[in-house]
């Protein structure tokens, strides 16, 4: 039992002096040396495809959100803005009075009635022609043009200038106001003021240089929904009756170059005709002294607008009378920026030929052309000066007002034929040209 002893003990000891060289030789165990570059390169390519990654990830999250938000939100398109216009054959309340046979004059014997004190009356109409000019005012916005500037020690300030707004429409998004464009044209921004004080941004939704006039888009979204329902669009009506000369009207907007002022008086002549490429406008004259810079709208008594004011026509001496593009000229030109619908450009001068022109000197009947625009695509195809447009593609021109409605309802880039007549000797014989419109700028 003692050599069993013995031998365990001996076994005893000879494991524990194996464990104890076991563990020196574990101690003795060195770790692999640390490779600094390749850990560094590691570190590099990893957080360069952290980085491409992320780039990717930001890049497909701007292209599909857009994507994903109109399935998932559709944004409704603007309803199209349509402006009506003057029927051809309407006979204004004005020419239905000229028209209509007068009576014979007879005698009357008249009755004394109560007397009426003339300036009661004169009041009266006043009043009148105020509560007018106040309904109509709810169409009215004031536009403001912002833009930074530096003065001469380098300080930074403030550009501001004011003018007159028509609020015209709504297309179901935006509401749209009429402006001058020489009053926003250097704006960085623009700023909406309406009659509650309520102030929003506008945006350029079409401009016309033919006019000087430009429509400006406000947001819907931005604005208070009680405000947008007491918004009421302006009344556009017909300035092409011959009854207008005479009648009363009313200077709104900033006849007088500062806001909320009115002015009272008559159209006293409209044959005046302002020739434009490819348009012609008419011009209102009244008897209204305001500002040169007079901007706003010309209204009857009835509320409806019949011409833009626009100051810019005027003769030397007659720089301070109330002068208007007259509206019935303009509806189409509304509708279109209204739309963000760009201009087709033929380039041509013209008007209409006259039943003595026709009668007298056998001029036929047409759109009359009396001057062409410089390097403009009617002069590209050989359009004159003294020829006569008399059809465009399949539709008739007998007047300067059917060729431009056909040339308002085309898209630049459009080819269209036209046929004229041109003076040969004592004939006209026709010619048919291919013409290829351009943008107008």
């Amino acid at each position: 039992m003692s050599r069993l002893s013995a031998d365990y003990s001996e076994n005893t000891v000879a494991d524990i002096d194996n464990s104890t060289e076991f563990k020196n030789i574990q101690e003795k165990v060195k770790q692999r040396p640390l490779n600094r570059r390749k850990l560094l390169r590691r570190t590099i390519i990893t957080a360069s495809m952290a980085v491409i990654f992320g780039v990717l990830a930001c890049i497909t999250f701007l292209v599909l959100e857009p994507v994903f938000s109109n399935i998932l939100h559709p944004e409704e398109e603007p309803e199209i803005v349509e402006i009506p216009g003057d029927t051809a054959d309407e006979i204004s309340p004005e020419d239905m009075m000229l028209e209509e046979e007068q009576p014979e004059p007879s005698i009357q014997i008249i009755e004394k009635t109560e007397t009426i004190d003339p300036i009661d009356m004169y009041k009266q109409q006043y009043n009148n022609m105020y509560r007018v000019a106040m309904e109509v005012r709810r169409s009215m916005v004031t536009v403001t043009s912002v833009n930074q500037d530096t003065d001469w020690f380098n300080n930074q300030y403030e550009n501001k200038g004011n003018s007159s707004g028509l609020y015209v429409a709504n297309n179901g998004r935006e509401l749209l106001i009429l402006c001058r464009s020489e009053a926003i044209e250097q704006a960085e921004t623009l700023y909406i003021t309406f009659n509650d004080s309520t102030v929003a941004t506008g945006t350029v939704k079409g401009s016309d240089s033919n006019t000087g006039l430009s429509v400006v888009a406000v947001q819907i979204a931005d604005l208070d929904a009680e405000l947008v329902d007491k918004l009421v669009p302006a009344m556009l009506g017909s300035s092409r009756s011959s009854g207008i000369i005479g009648i009363p009207v009313i200077a709104i907007g900033r006849p007088y170059s500062n806001s909320e002022s009115v002015g009272y008086g008559m159209i006293t002549s409209k044959g005046n005709i302002i020739s434009k490429s490819d348009q012609n406008y008419e011009r209102l004259t009244t008897d209204i002294y305001g500002s040169m810079d007079a901007t706003g709208i010309l209204v009857n008594l009835s509320g409806e607008v019949l011409g833009i004011i626009d100051q810019s026509y005027n003769e030397e001496d007659m720089e301070n009378i109330i002068s208007a593009l007259a509206i019935s000229d303009l509806k189409q030109t509304i509708e279109r920026m209204s739309n963000g619908r760009s201009k087709a450009y033929l380039g041509i001068n013209g008007f209409d030929v006259s039943r003595e022109a026709n009668e007298m000197w056998g001029v036929p009947y047409g759109a009359y052309v009396t001057g062409i625009v410089m390097d403009s695509p009617a002069m590209n195809a050989g359009i004159q000066s003294g020829d006569v447009i008399v059809s465009i593609d399949d539709t008739e021109i007998t007047k300067f007002s059917d060729y431009t409605d056909y040339l308002d309802g085309k898209a630049p880039e459009s080819v269209v034929f036209v046929s004229l007549l041109r003076q040969s000797g004592e004939e006209y014989r026709e010619i048919t040209l291919e013409v290829t419109l351009e943008e107008a700028k």
